[in-house]
């Protein structure tokens, strides 16, 4: 059973920081790419970071947030991060995590992260 779970929303001010934690279990997440996607009210998911697998450390992140988020792993506690600095009120959403497993696309059940202005 695979089980990915967020934790550390919440409701910051903007210019404030949060990080946001993903715990999973059923997936070795050394082995599988892992990602951040986000979805805002009345609005279609979209992604965030991601980070690669095994040997690979590679990241990428979506221009609206490149230079104030950090993706980042820890092998050890198959647990997935993502630090949020520099917060906006466009920030605001539901925050997913995400594996990729051979073609397949395992989320968590989301977390609400709230930027107020």
């Amino acid at each position: 059973q695979v089980q990915l779970v967020e934790s550390g929303g919440g409701l910051v001010q903007a210019g404030g920081s949060l990080r946001l934690s993903c715990a999973g279990s059923g997936i070795i997440f050394s082995i599988n790419r892992m990602g951040w996607y986000r979805q805002a009210p009345g609005k279609q998911r979209e992604f965030v970071a991601s980070i690669g697998f095994g040997s690979s450390s590679n990241t990428r992140y979506a221009d609206s947030v490149k230079g104030r988020f950090t993706i980042s792993r820890d092998n050890a506690k198959n647990t997935l991060y993502l630090q949020m600095n520099s917060l906006k009120p466009e920030d605001t959403a539901v925050y997913y995590c995400n594996s990729y497993s051979s073609g397949i696309n395992y989320w968590g059940k989301g977390i609400l992260i709230t930027v107020s202005s």
